[in-house]
């Protein structure tokens, strides 16, 4: 079975999953994560190409402002949440204090510290209150990465997306691994992390799009039951 196949069966069904959360009146909430050049992006296109937009919705947030600075982290967050009948595809979320802000000194030790102890009652209170939450983690090698950072640094149609983050993101991987691996151990809480193989893209949105569909169904059959 081809590609464009198995992506068309899989995007059928996550209409089919929309379809019972509006019908429910649930609410969803999907996390994108994982190094540059994952794939996140891209994934989250294919997430969104069939589905009726105005039940599902993505959230990409720029740097925060000053006012938002002087917020409770997470405020800026749950002002996104879905209500009942939505999908909310979060593409990076609060997730960026575990690993992009600690590796490039946007926030200081302590409120990395207080984000890992607070992370964990964070999503055990939303997903305690009915939301069904699921969080992606794309992984992808140092040489993958860097291949793509080449790629994409001379394509002038995504040379765009190259910031000063991106181009620092292939020497500083040592330090992305330390800070994802304590992130990944340290907050597999309510909601496990799904972690998807992201060295082959087509491969890695067919997964993310199966196992989404797979435990929306399963979590929504254990709502009704």
């Amino acid at each position: 079975m081809s590609y464009k196949t198995k992506l068309a069966a899989l995007q059928s069904q996550l209409n089919e999953v929309q379809h019972r959360v509006r019908e429910t009146g649930s609410r969803v909430v999907i996390l994108f994560e994982g190094r540059d050049t994952a794939g996140k992006s891209g994934c989250i296109r294919r997430f969104m190409q069939h589905v009726n937009s105005r039940y599902c919705r993505v959230v990409a947030l720029p740097a925060p402002t000053e006012k938002e600075k002087t917020q409770w982290y997470f405020q800026r967050y749950v002002r996104h949440l879905p209500s009942a009948g939505e999908i909310v595809l979060f593409d990076r979320s609060w997730y960026n204090r575990a690993i992009v802000e600690p590796v490039n000194g946007f926030c200081t030790e302590d409120q990395y510290k207080d984000f890992m102890l607070e992370v964990g009652d964070f999503e055990n209170m939303i997903t305690k209150d009915g939301i069904i939450l699921l969080k992606f983690y794309f992984n992808i090698s140092k040489e993958t990465q860097k291949k793509r950072l080449e790629k994409r640094s001379k394509n002038p149609l995504k040379k765009w997306r190259m910031g000063e983050v991106d181009m620092k993101a292939y020497d500083l991987w040592d330090t992305y691994d330390h800070y994802e691996n304590n992130m990944l151990l340290q907050s597999d809480n309510s909601s496990d992390w799904l972690k998807i193989d992201a060295n082959n893209k087509k491969v890695a949105r067919l997964d993310a799009l199966g196992l989404a569909t797979f435990y929306i169904n399963h979590s929504l059959t254990k709502k009704i039951i």
